[in-house]
């Protein structure tokens, strides 16, 4: 990730609007800021939630309420709770899907 020139900026994610991502149960719920090739991210994951996708991008993820399970391609499986995070790389080697029986709120930065 290269940060791309920016001033300093400060994000109020309650005046962010929200878009609604259904996932292959439950749904995402995302405000995004971007600005260049940087996205971040305010994600609530619904209870019962499963991506509907593998997903091969590099992220920076945080796990700020709930508990997220991450499954790896390969079969890897990895509990996150509040306070725990995960980097991962565009090399394609550790493409990742979320779920969560109980839902989670998480700050990513990709």
């Amino acid at each position: 990730m290269k940060m791309p020139t920016l001033t300093f900026t400060v994000t109020d994610w309650s005046s962010v609007p929200p878009t609604v991502h259904p996932g292959e149960t439950g749904q995402a719920i995302w405000r995004t800021f971007s600005i260049g090739n940087l996205r971040v991210r305010q994600v609530e994951y619904s209870a019962g939630y499963l991506a509907d996708h593998w997903c091969d991008l590099g992220h920076v993820l945080y796990v700020i309420e709930g508990e997220l399970d991450t499954e790896l391609r390969d079969g890897r499986r990895f509990k996150l709770q509040p306070g725990m995070s995960y980097q991962v790389s565009n090399n394609g080697d550790a493409a990742h899907r979320s779920s969560t029986q109980t839902g989670a709120k998480l700050f990513i930065v990709d």
